[in-house]
């Protein structure tokens, strides 16, 4: 079944690529705009997202084994305005769902990383049902109104995913604390409620459910298509705000947030007795909550707002100690867009650091002390990655994205070999 799931990802790709031969115009998209049919549609109130990101990456050191490993994701999705369509003014409603295949490289060559080299890979090689929501503006659009099936980070600590390693990509939150905060591809039920103070300025909260199962791949696999309601365990509540400031005419980003779980979690030092775990082999401590903050900022700073020029980022997150396995990242890049005068083309550089939390080392050191015979690897310190890439653009539509990663201490262990990666992304609008 995965060969065929495999094989039938390359043939689409190549038939992609091959119609790259008859795209003549500057379209966003590769197979153009359907002779005008998508314009007429989207005038009418019905927009369509069909992409494709491919992430094939070969570990020449690292791990166990020299490999290569290749994984995909497709996306189909649409956007109905209900206001074109039915004159129910600042309403609409989106559909996304996603495909997902390959292999995971860091797994098959044991590298022992936390973060993905392949950030596409995850939650699930299979279909997903990835936004399901009814959106309603009102006063203006001052107020902002989502309801229905959503990935945490479509709408909170939202960031790009140009990097290949998941370090660089999307929600932060969601790297260090993916066993809750859920971002793509997975859904669960949610609401969200923004207000615009000025053009400039906001604040956003919501309220997520809470349930293990929908971070569970054999969850998806089998239900990942579907509206089930799993149960509620508790709720996940973040807060944002956000700045969005012109400099010298350049947008920038600026956000702060925090998050509450209401569900809680096991404790990772101490037993329901508040006794060392490792001594007693007790159920963990349940926490009765879990919580943690974030900034996200992005900037340009040179050239033309939108197009040409440098942009910088900053991301950094704080979760709680008794409970994260990894409770700290931090990561910091740059792109500089429009080199040698290719409008198209960009150039990414970033480092980052994922920090292994010391309580979960506490446990495994002393674990260690006690069975001797089944030591594992003390994790206590930062998996450090960096990555810089050259994205080429042939046509507007499609984007290949060479790059080079390099993972000091996988895991936050020196234990484990450093891996130096070679990867290509390819992303495609259709």
């Amino acid at each position: 079944m995965e060969r065929r799931r495999h094989t039938r990802s390359w043939l689409l790709l190549g038939f992609g690529l091959g119609a790259v031969c008859a795209h003549a115009d500057d379209s966003p998209y590769l197979f153009g705009d359907w002779g005008g049919a998508r314009t007429r549609l989207f005038d009418q109130g019905v927009g369509f997202d069909f992409g494709y990101v491919s992430e094939v990456a070969h570990n020449f050191s690292g791990g166990d084994e020299n490999i290569t490993r290749y994984t995909d994701q497709w996306k189909l999705g649409s956007t109905f305005d209900f206001e074109k369509l039915w004159g129910w003014r600042g309403a609409s409603f989106q559909i996304m769902v996603t495909d997902r295949n390959g292999r995971n490289i860091g797994a098959d060559a044991n590298i022992g990383n936390n973060q993905l080299i392949q950030e596409v890979y995850g939650r699930g090689q299979t279909w997903h049902l990835t936004i399901f929501a009814f959106d309603q503006t009102f006063l203006d659009g001052r107020w902002d109104w989502r309801i229905g099936r959503l990935p945490v980070g479509e709408d909170i600590a939202s960031f790009s995913c140009d990097f290949q390693n998941l370090t660089f990509c999307g929600a932060q939150p969601g790297n260090i604390v993916g066993d809750y905060w859920i971002n793509w591809p997975t859904s669960q039920w949610a609401t969200r409620l923004k207000f615009k103070a000025t053009d400039e300025l906001y604040a956003q909260i919501a309220a997520y459910q809470l349930n293990p199962l929908y971070a569970d791949d054999n969850y998806a696999r089998d239900k990942g298509l579907t509206l089930d309601n799993p149960g509620t365990t508790g709720w996940l509540l973040p807060l944002e705000f956000g700045w969005t400031p012109q400099r010298n005419g350049l947008p920038g980003s600026y956000k702060f947030g925090v998050w509450y779980n209401t569900a809680g979690g096991a404790d990772l030092f101490y037993d329901i007795n508040h006794e060392p775990r490792a001594l007693t082999d007790a159920p963990p401590l349940q926490r009765d909550s879990r919580y943690g903050a974030y900034v996200t900022f992005q900037q340009q700073w040179t050239g033309t707002a939108g197009h040409d020029g440098i942009v910088v980022f900053f991301n950094a997150t704080q979760a709680d100690q008794s409970t994260s396995r990894t409770d700290r990242q931090i990561a910091m890049g740059a792109e500089l867009h429009g080199p040698f005068n290719r409008p198209n083309d960009f150039i990414g550089f970033a480092v980052g650091a994922t920090h292994a939390n010391g309580r979960a080392a506490d446990y495994q050191r002393l674990y260690n002390s006690v069975h001797p015979d089944q030591a594992g690897i003390v994790l206590d310190g930062n998996e450090y990655a960096s990555e810089i890439f050259y994205s080429w653009s042939p046509i507007p539509s499609i984007q290949l994205r060479p790059n080079l990663q390099y993972v000091l201490h996988p895991g936050g262990s020196s234990q484990n070999d450093d891996a130096f990666v070679l990867g290509v992304k390819t992303v495609i609008a259709f």
